[in-house]
C-alpha cells in the first residue's frame, strides 16, 4: 500500500549513532543532538491536537509514545472523555490512511480483515481487503465484539500480516490499533482474551478532566458549528525516522536490571520482600520487560533526552503492567487492585 509522505516539513535529520557507541559524554551528546533533530514534529503534533483536546495531557503523551514504539494500546474510560476523540484528532494530524471500526456483538471476522468473493466472470474467487489494511486503525468499544472477531486482531497486531483463505497479506509498516472500551458498562460486551490484551503494549486509563480543564471545555465547545480543522504535520517517513532513533537512546545496565527486577518482583515477591504473594495470581509477562524499555526510551525522546532515567520506567510503569497482572480472589474481596500492587513494588524495588 503506497502511504502518502509529506515533503519539506522539517529539517533532514542526520543519522543516529548506533547504540554500542552511547558509553560516553561524547556519544550521549551526540544522540541528544540526533533526538533534538528528529523531533521537531512532536511541538506541531501536540499543538494540532490541542485544537480538540483540552487537557488529557497523560492521554495525548501515550498516544504519541504509540507512534514511537509500533505498540498498540488500549484506552478504557467512561463515556464522554475524548477517546475517540482524540485517536481521530491524532490520525487526521498524521498524512496517512485511518479507518475506524465500531465493534458491535453481531459483527463477524470478515468484517475486519475481509473475505473470499466469487466472481463469476472468472468464475474465480477474489479477495476483497478490510478495514484493517490501514495504517491506524480506531477499535472503538472493542469490548463489544464476541471471541472470534476478538481473535481476527491476534495475527494483525502481533504479525502484522493477515492470512484470508490461503493468502497471507503484509500490513503497512505504520500499524497501529488503538483500541476504546467502557470499564462499567457488563450488558453486550465480552472480557477480551488473556492472549489478546497482552498484546497491547499500553492499556491506559482516561480520567474526568478537572474543574479548569471542563470550564476551558465548555467555553471552547460551539455546538452550532462543532467542526474542527486539524491539519496534517507529519507523515509515515517522519514517524518512522523518529523511531529508529528511538532505538539509538541510551540504556545504562543499570536501568535495564531495574526494569527485569520490577517484572520479576510481580512474579516472586517474597524474593524482593514483598508480602504480595497472595494477590497475585499471575505475574507480569516478557512482554511487559521489552515494552518498559521500548515505552521509557519513548518518555526519554519525547523529554529531549538522548538517555533513559529510572523515572521514565517508573512513569511507564502503570501503563505497560496494569492489564499484565492477575490478581487473586483474595485481592479483589480487599479491593487492592494491580495498580495498588505496582505501586508497592515501585516502593519497594530499589531504585537505581
Amino acid at each position: 500500500m503506497n502511504e502518502p509522505i509529506i515533503t519539506g516539513t522539517h529539517s533532514p535529520v542526520p543519522p543516529p549513532p548506533s547504540a554500542e557507541q552511547a558509553d560516553g559524554f561524547t556519544s550521549i551528546q551526540a544522540i541528544n543532538d540526533s533526538v533534538a533533530a528528529s523531533s521537531a514534529w512532536v511541538g506541531l503534533l501536540r499543538q494540532e491536537i490541542s485544537k480538540a483536546i483540552i487537557g488529557q495531557e497523560h492521554l495525548v503523551e501515550r498516544l504519541l509514545v504509540g507512534l514511537l514504539t509500533g505498540g498498540h494500546i488500549l484506552l478504557e474510560g467512561l463515556p464522554g472523555l475524548a477517546k475517540t476523540l482524540a485517536v481521530k484528532t491524532l490520525a487526521m494530524a498524521v498524512h496517512t490512511d485511518f479507518r475506524r471500526i465500531q465493534f458491535t456483538p453481531d459483527m463477524l471476522p470478515a468484517d475486519i480483515i475481509g473475505t473470499q468473493i466469487y466472481n463469476p466472470q472468472n468464475t474465480s474467487f477474489e479477495v476483497k481487503q478490510g478495514p484493517i489494511f490501514s495504517s491506524f486503525i480506531l477499535a472503538d468499544e472493542i469490548n463489544r465484539a464476541p471471541a472470534k472477531v476478538q481473535s481476527a486482531l491476534l495475527e494483525a497486531m502481533q504479525e502484522k500480516q493477515v492470512t484470508i483463505g490461503d493468502e497471507t497479506f503484509t500490513l503497512p509498516q505504520l500499524f497501529l490499533v488503538l483500541a476504546t472500551q467502557n470499564p462499567i458498562e457488563q450488558e453486550g460486551t465480552y472480557p477480551l482474551p488473556e492472549a489478546q490484551v497482552d498484546r497491547f503494549m499500553l492499556k491506559v486509563v482516561v480520567d474526568y478532566p478537572s474543574m479548569t480543564e471542563e470550564r476551558m471545555i465548555l467555553d471552547a465547545v460551539n455546538h452550532t458549528d462543532s467542526k474542527i480543522q486539524i491539519n496534517p504535520v507529519l507523515g509515515p517517513d517522519d514517524i518512522l525516522q523518529s523511531r529508529k532513533v528511538v532505538d539509538t537512546i541510551y540504556m545504562d545496565d543499570k536501568i535495564k536490571d531495574y526494569i527485569v527486577s520490577l517484572v520479576c518482583a510481580t512474579r516472586d515477591p517474597k524474593a524482593f520482600q514483598l508480602d504480595l504473594h497472595d494477590y497475585i495470581e499471575t505475574g507480569a509477562s516478557p512482554r511487559a520487560t521489552i515494552n518498559l524499555k521500548a515505552v521509557s526510551r519513548a518518555l526519554a525522546f519525547l523529554a529531549g533526552r538522548g538517555y533513559v532515567t529510572p523515572d521514565d520506567v517508573k512513569s511507564a510503569a502503570l501503563d505497560v503492567m496494569r492489564h499484565r497482572i492477575r490478581i487473586s480472589y483474595e485481592a479483589e474481596a480487599e479491593a487492592i487492585s494491580s495498580e495498588d500492587i505496582i505501586r508497592k513494588v515501585l516502593d519497594t524495588v530499589p531504585v537505581p
